[in-house]
């Protein structure tokens, strides 16, 4: 008897912080096109929380986003995967991915409208604190990420994992409202040092309050499990990174929105 009783106040104790993620297809729209992205929350949670921007890399919004978003929905944060290519456009091989992300990286007006229309709909959330929302992107999306800061998006703090760090308008930077933090491979041959050296001068010029991290030993696409697949040398996981860049942005997110 005092055994199940023990076992009953365990179980009263541990109840309240078990995640009730919930998660549902959310359509929006950039102009006259339309947009799915991906919502997940933690529905125990009550009254307005951080919103975070999940921006998805090259192949467009998948599995490992969502899968991000929900991690992120346990941390107590709302979570919204962004849609940047539109509703069903989905690349399938990597020729069709780098037509995809070329079009974006090309034109960085189109992809930051793009962005903001996707931060525009996480706003709109009733539970989000507008006043406290980030946003983190991998590979093409970490580009992203940084566009919209550049765009002088109001967020708080953005983080671009394995990202690339070029831009066409790097004047923008003085732009920056938050908080910058970069997860990159030190030994990322698809983000050479001259593109590195550019962006840390680029943030320093502006006066950025930014944090760059190289993890050693990490190549291109380190967060990402399914990398290896690619069976190409520059992407591959690496699981050390992927699990401190993780830590390093729940650390970033602590301090950016404390404010």
């Amino acid at each position: 008897m005092r055994i199940l009783q023990l076992l009953l106040a365990l179980l009263a104790v541990a109840s309240p912080v078990l995640a009730d993620i919930k998660t549902q297809a959310v359509e929006y729209k950039d102009g006259e096109t339309v947009l799915e992205g991906f919502l997940a929350f933690d529905d125990a949670v009550k009254g307005p929380r951080p919103g975070v921007l999940v921006v998805h890399q090259w192949k467009g919004l998948g599995e490992f986003e969502k899968e991000r978003a929900k991690a992120l929905a346990r941390l107590g944060y709302v979570a919204f995967a962004v849609d940047i290519y539109g509703k069903g456009i989905r690349p399938k091989t990597p020729q069709e991915a780098g037509a995809q992300a070329g079009k974006y990286k090309g034109d960085p007006n189109l992809y930051r409208r793009r962005m903001v229309a996707g931060l525009m709909r996480l706003r709109a959330e009733k539970t989000v604190d507008s006043s406290r929302i980030g946003a983190i992107g991998y590979c093409f999306g970490g580009t992203g990420v940084l566009e919209l800061a550049r765009s002088g998006a109001n967020v708080a703090g953005v983080v671009s994992f394995h990202g690339g760090l070029a831009t066409k308008a790097p004047g923008d930077a003085k732009n920056i409202k938050g908080k910058v933090l970069v997860c990159h491979g030190a030994d990322d041959p698809l983000v050479p040092k001259e593109e590195v050296d550019a962006f840390l001068t680029e943030m320093k010029e502006a006066k950025v309050d930014y944090q760059f991290i190289a993890y050693g030993g990490a190549v291109h696409a380190f967060t990402d499990p399914g990398a290896d697949a690619y069976n190409f040398p520059a992407v591959k996981y690496h699981e050390k990174a992927a699990k401190r860049s993780w830590i390093a942005m729940r650390n970033f997110f602590a301090e950016a929105f404390s404010g």
